[in-house]
């Protein structure tokens, strides 16, 4: 009688070990679960009101952006500067959000000589590296044009083939119409930099 006791009292102990491992199992699965949730849910709210991401249509910012590039944008950067390139959602009659870059600020005068292929703002010729060739496509606005301000004027980087704010179809931009400042390129993966 004694030998059934205690074979029952290992199979007992043994019970309660598996009960405890099935138990800290289940427990490991839960925290994986609700970290990969509080993750989610971080990812989420970022994406949702500190970045965005966007992608390129289009050959007009040739060749620092191609079209299929996908870029990750910050919308709550407020404050643009020219250089920055921008995501713009102003009304137009293609309606459709262009992406283009800044070339002068509200405040800003702004000349192009189409014989000479520069652009001048403030007085002084832009140095940009950026561009796919000389600017010599002319559109309908006179040149020289000062910046109201909360306006921005954008261009293309591939000049001759990008209707921007040379044309009174884009005109000055609302800065209330800039989604937001592309950060960085995030596909295709290895060549993030969009900036000089």
């Amino acid at each position: 009688m004694r030998r059934i006791e205690e074979f029952w009292i290992e199979f007992g102990s043994i019970q309660a070990d598996e009960d405890a491992s099935a138990s800290a199992f289940t427990n490991v699965v839960y925290d994986v679960l609700d970290s990969f949730k509080g993750a989610v849910v971080a990812v989420f709210i970022i994406f949702a009101l500190v970045f965005r991401v966007v992608g390129v249509e289009g050959d007009s910012m040739n060749p620092t952006l191609d079209s299929g590039d996908w870029l990750a944008v910050s919308s709550v950067l407020t404050e643009f500067e020219a250089g920055d390139i921008v995501i713009v959602t102003q009304p137009w009659e293609r309606n459709v959000p262009i992406i283009k870059r800044v070339i002068a600020v509200g405040g800003d005068t702004v000349d192009i000589n189409f014989r000479t292929h520069e652009v001048k703002v403030n007085g002084a010729v832009l140095d940009e590296p950026y561009i796919a060739e000389p600017t010599a496509l002319k559109y309908d606005v006179e040149f020289p044009l000062t910046v109201d301000e909360g306006k921005l004027f954008v261009m293309g980087d591939n000049r001759n083939d990008s209707v921007d704010s040379r044309s009174s179809a884009i005109g000055l931009i609302d800065e209330r119409y800039v989604l937001g400042k592309a950060l960085t390129r995030i596909f295709p993966m290895g060549n993030s930099k969009i900036y000089d």
